[in-house]
This record gives C-alpha cells, sequence and structure tokens, in this order.
C-alpha cells in the first residue's frame, strides 16, 4: 500500500476515533451530572451528525478499492444510521430527549471508538490483541442494544409526529410515514444480515490470529 495512501487512512480513522471518543466523552458527562438520559442529543447530537455524514468516506474507500470492504455492507449501514440521524431525530425535537437516543448514541460511540482506533493501529502495524478482541467482540452486544431499543423504538416513536405533521409531503412523491412503517419492518432483516456477517468477520479475524499466535 502507497505511503500517501496509508498516511491518509490513518489520518482518518484517526480523526474519526477522536471525534467518537469526544461523543462518548460528552454523553457520559453529560449523564454523570444531570443523572439523566433525556439530553445525549443536546449534548452530543450536531458531532454525530457530523462525523456520520463524514463517514460516507468509507463507502467511496470500498467502492475504489482502497480497504477490502466493498460496497454493499457499507453503505447499507451507512444510509440507515442517516436516515435515522438526519430525517428523523435531527427533524423531529420531541423525540431528541427520548431514552432510546442516548441508547442508540452510547452504543455508537463505544464500538465506533473501538473499530476507529482498531483500523487506525491496523494502518501503523498490528493493533493489540485486546482492540482486536474488542473490535470482534463487543458488536454482540452493542448492535442489538442500539438497534432495539435504540433505533427501531425511537422510529416507532417517531411515528405518531410523522404523520400529524406529513413530514416531507412538500418533498417526496411519497407517504414518507408508510415509508417509515415498512422500513420498521424490514430493519431487523437487513440489520440481522451485517449482524451474522460481523459474526462471519469475527471468526475470520480471531481464528487467524489464534493460528498465527500458534505457529
Amino acid at each position: 500500500m502507497a505511503k500517501l495512501q496509508i498516511l491518509y487512512l490513518f489520518s482518518y480513522n484517526f480523526l474519526q476515533f477522536v471525534g467518537w471518543t469526544l461523543a462518548l466523552f460528552r454523553i457520559l458527562s453529560n449523564f454523570i451530572s444531570t443523572k439523566s438520559v433525556t439530553e445525549a442529543y443536546a449534548s452530543a447530537g450536531e458531532l454525530i451528525c457530523l462525523l456520520q455524514c463524514c463517514a460516507f468516506l468509507e463507502v467511496i474507500h470500498g467502492a475504489i478499492g482502497i480497504v477490502p470492504s466493498g460496497i454493499v455492507l457499507p453503505l447499507m449501514q451507512w444510509s440507515g444510521r442517516t436516515h435515522f440521524l438526519l430525517a428523523i431525530v435531527r427533524q423531529i425535537v420531541e423525540v431528541q430527549d427520548s431514552p432510546s437516543v442516548f441508547i442508540t448514541f452510547s452504543s455508537w460511540s463505544l464500538s465506533e471508538v473501538i473499530r476507529y482506533s482498531h483500523y487506525a493501529l491496523s494502518c501503523i502495524g498490528s493493533p493489540p490483541y485486546l482492540i482486536t478482541y474488542l473490535r470482534y467482540t463487543a458488536f454482540i452486544l452493542l448492535y442489538p442494544v442500539g438497534v432495539g431499543p435504540g433505533e427501531i423504538w425511537l422510529m416507532y416513536q417517531a411515528l405518531a409526529f410523522i404523520k400529524t405533521r406529513n413530514l416531507y409531503a412538500d418533498t417526496l412523491p411519497f407517504s414518507y410515514y408508510n415509508f417509515v412503517k415498512v422500513l420498521l419492518l424490514l430493519y431487523p432483516l437487513l440489520w440481522f444480515k451485517l449482524y451474522l456477517h460481523l459474526f462471519k468477520q469475527r471468526r475470520s479475524k480471531l481464528g487467524k490470529y489464534h493460528k498465527t499466535k500458534k505457529t
């Protein structure tokens, strides 16, 4: 891999690591100081929106082949999260103080701090085994928590506001309310596909590490 490409990927992943660490710090600091889970969006929402928008670069990375992730799964994850953030949470103020936002943001932040630290360290050498283990293990708990009581439950709560306001009626040629209802039915299936892929990655990466250690 060309040195300039390595430098770019390290810089991107390191900056994302710093950003998500800051987001996690803000969420937890606010929780500790207020003893409340209703201000997660106020404390870190705009930062997380920015970080998630920047993550579209990962779809491009896969598309042009500078990382081996391909395009389909990164695009699925990016589009799902970005729609959740920008089309629903950011637009509907009434759901921003939901505990589901705290659950989602905490799960995302923890998983991304681990993921981006692993990616950044991989650009300059072999990450410590603990980081690798967490990268391919923490998702087992964090992903279901973030998706179930987090994303899915919040989208369900948002349905009433979407219907009342007839949200995006002026810009979309279809009912956004019906779209979100269909999305809620499909979300577990689409998420489960990604979840199974992560288990496949876990077997491959951790298995490879143990084989290397034995030899």
